[in-house]
């Protein structure tokens, strides 16, 4: 009996410990079947970047790249900020983190209400809505379609984060009336009457666009515009016509402009000498600006194109150096360029590059460009690199060097 007793007491055991282990085991099963059906959790947001930037976030503007810090977020299959998805990278996830970039614009004005300030992460296993502030940026300006135009022409600011905005000011007066697009990257009105010269100003809720060039000044800076600062030099292809007269180039100009009309120019003629407005030797920067850095000045002027252009490269050259930019606004339009009036042309400093055909080096200083005294003609002429032949019908007018940085604004 004691032989027998103790046999039934070691197989219960057995039985009871088999029974716990199968337990236990069902229970890591049940475990890991409920963290593998788990749905996406994110706890924080943080800087992307290299300790000790990495840093906790609690604002997120346009374009910033951030960490999402959870759990379960490597399969994700769609992230939106404020409502608006996003590409991603899975390559830099794991099931605690995801590295992404917040859309690089935001239609602030047309995101749904329930959207706003959300970060939403889905995955197969479901989704997570994460509430923080996202804000538009400071404005940046990109370009004005006009610098200089008629009172009542269209005038459009080109840029980013031009949302929520509360003044704008242009040549020196206040403008009332102003529409923004959805995305914040224009805004447009009509010059308005009365307009003198100085900056674009614009004051939006997250910052102030204060150009460091004054627009409506037909003076600074300009080295020829065909009619009291003329400096021409007359040949070269280019005529001087009167906007007084003139149906062919609208837009309201009534002063003189310089006109290249080429019916024909074949594949690979053009030389400064020909097909050119020419202008004498000038002071484009002062001289104690010249160590000034290059992305701090550009030349500009206004183009009035009538008709497709398409083939060919409108070039800038100097008597200093070999440096040369080139303007090819056809690049990327199967049906070529042209303008329903005037428009400002900016070609920064940095656009001019070295070798024949501008494009060798970039240009480091001025002085290479211009001189040490920041003197030199300059022949803005057309080149047809194409192998046919092509028609250019153009006007050029405020033909200018102007410093578009002012080291001393934000």
């Amino acid at each position: 009996m004691t032989v027998m007793k103790k046999i039934i007491d070691n197989s219960f055991t057995r039985l009871l410990l088999a029974g716990m282990m199968l337990v236990a085991a069902m229970f890591v099963s049940c475990n890991n079947d409920e963290d593998s059906g788990a749905g996406p959790v994110i706890t924080e947001v943080r800087n992307y970047a290299a300790a000790p930037n990495d840093t906790l976030v609690n604002e997120l503007v346009p374009g910033q790249w951030v960490v999402l810090k959870g759990s379960h977020l490597k399969d994700a299959v769609k992230i939106a900020f404020n409502g608006i998805a996003v590409d991603f990278n899975g390559g830099l996830f794991a099931d605690n983190y995801a590295v992404v970039q917040v859309p690089a614009v935001i239609p602030f004005p047309s995101v749904a209400e329930n959207d706003l300030n959300t970060i939403e992460l889905v995955t197969p296993k479901g989704k997570v809505i994460f509430d923080i502030d996202i804000v538009a940026g400071p404005p940046v300006l990109d370009h004005i379609s006009n610098e200089n135009p008629q009172p009542g022409e269209e005038v459009i600011v080109y840029g980013a984060n031009l949302f929520q905005i509360s003044g704008l000011v242009f040549a020196g007066v206040s403008v009332q009336e102003f529409t923004g697009s959805d995305d914040g990257t224009a805004v447009s009105f009509k010059m308005p009457d009365g307009a003198v010269s100085g900056p674009l100003k614009i004051t939006t809720g997250s910052g102030e666009i204060l150009t460091a060039f004054n627009v409506n000044d037909k003076t600074t800076g300009v080295i020829s515009n065909a009619d009291d600062i003329s400096n021409w030099e007359y040949w070269g292809g280019a005529q001087i016509v009167s906007g007084e007269s003139n149906s062919i180039f609208p837009g309201g100009n009534v002063t003189n402009f310089f006109v290249m009309d080429f019916a024909s120019v074949s594949g690979g003629d053009g030389q400064p000498w020909s097909h050119a407005v020419r202008i004498g030797q000038t002071q484009w920067i002062p001289a104690e600006s010249l160590s000034d850095p290059v992305d701090n000045w550009a030349f500009k002027f206004e183009i009035n194109v009538p008709n497709p252009w398409l083939g060919g490269s409108i070039m800038v050259a100097t008597s200093t150096g070999n440096y040369l930019a080139r303007y090819e606004p056809w690049q990327g339009s199967p049906t070529g360029f042209k303008t329903t009036g005037w428009q400002t042309v900016t070609i920064p400093f940095t656009q001019f590059r070295d070798g024949g055909s501008g494009k060798g080096d970039i240009l480091k200083n001025i002085t290479d460009l211009i001189g040490a005294e920041g003197k030199s003609n300059c022949q803005i002429y057309l080149h047809n690199y194409e192998a046919s032949g092509i028609a250019f019908k153009a006007a050029f007018d405020n033909i200018r060097v102007v410093k578009i940085i002012n080291e001393q604004i934000n």
